[in-house]
């Protein structure tokens, strides 16, 4: 029951008890829908593959065994994949920042000159792009083609999230902090420096959130423009291992394994082996990412509400 500030009950009507029990329901939902997926798949990556295969994991761990951790990390190139995707996180997230903030506090000025054709131009790229084959094109005559630092110049800046730092920085930082800067003798840069920046950082660890995650998980475009396996990301190498395991796991025809049960019970141990793979696989690209995000967690809370008041 609800209470007021004197610690006296709060009599609610019969439509706020059914609001609140409908409302905590459906919350309750939503949150094991989310949640379930995940815990699933931590469950089935530390069970027998055999008992993964046949759904006898649905609530607890089924024969507990690391196998499927120790045959991905039995190979070697997982080490090069993550220090691979480590450097074009890093790098590329600063990448990012670098574009995104000083553009979003630029197009935060309303007295910019050509500030509504800008924002045009800006949102036309949201919608309209010149396709994947000029892009490689454009690529190859930059001589950027199989170069790791391919990987971090692209996808520069996101309009999305240009806009919302945009917002973020009209709406929580005063102006006449600007324009007392402006009395004193601050330039433009200095009232970047001095005032935005050290004003916003929910923003910059909701941006910094944000772009590393889209750079953790990148792949296609790894795909696209790496040849060279000591430069593709961890996503990339994951995803080798794992068509490997289950290519080898179906090389025998239905024919020899009627022939041969020692051959037919191998190749049932790789197609279970597989199995139980794409679960630890899971784990091993997003532990990272989920390490990190509790330390940014409420910086992220407050930088989304604020930087999303109005436009």
């Amino acid at each position: 029951m609800k209470k007021a500030k004197n610690g006296a009950p709060i009599k609610q009507s019969k439509i706020d008890v059914v609001f609140d029990v409908v409302n905590v329901t459906l919350v309750t939902l939503i949150t094991l829908i989310i949640i379930y997926p995940l815990y699933f798949t931590l469950v089935a990556s530390f069970s027998d593959p055999t008992a993964v295969t046949l759904g006898q994991t649905v609530f607890w761990v089924k024969g507990f065994t690391l196998e499927p951790y120790m045959n991905v990390f039995k190979n070697s190139d997982i080490w090069l994949g993550y220090r691979n995707t480590i450097f074009y996180t890093v790098c590329g997230t600063l990448w990012n920042l670098f574009l995104t903030l000083p553009t979003a506090y630029v197009m935060s000025k309303k007295d910019l000159p050509g500030r509504n054709w800008l924002s045009w131009y800006f949102l036309f790229t949201m919608y309209f792009g010149g396709g994947l084959i000029p892009s490689y094109l454009n690529v190859v005559n930059l001589g950027l083609l199989n170069k790791p630092i391919t990987l971090v110049i692209l996808g520069g800046l996101s309009v999305y999230n240009m806009i919302v730092t945009r917002v973020f920085f009209q709406n929580s930082i005063p102006g006449d902090l600007y324009e007392a800067a402006k009395i004193d003798g601050a330039s433009e840069f200095r009232q970047f420096f001095t005032i935005a920046l050290p004003l916003s950082t929910p923003i910059i660890a909701v941006m910094s959130l944000w772009y590393a995650v889209g750079r953790w998980n990148e792949y296609f475009t790894a795909l696209i423009y790496l040849n060279d396996p000591d430069l593709v990301p961890l996503q990339i190498v994951l995803r080798r291992i794992l068509i490997e395991n289950q290519s080898a796991a179906s090389m025998a025809s239905q024919e020899e394994l009627a022939l041969d049960p020692e051959m037919k019970a191998y190749y049932d141990h790789l197609k279970h082996m597989a199995e139980g793979m794409k679960y630890s696989v899971i784990y091993i690209a997003s532990a990272p990412l989920l390490i990190a995000y509790p330390f940014v967690q409420k910086y992220f809370v407050k930088g989304v509400m604020i930087g999303s008041l109005k436009g």
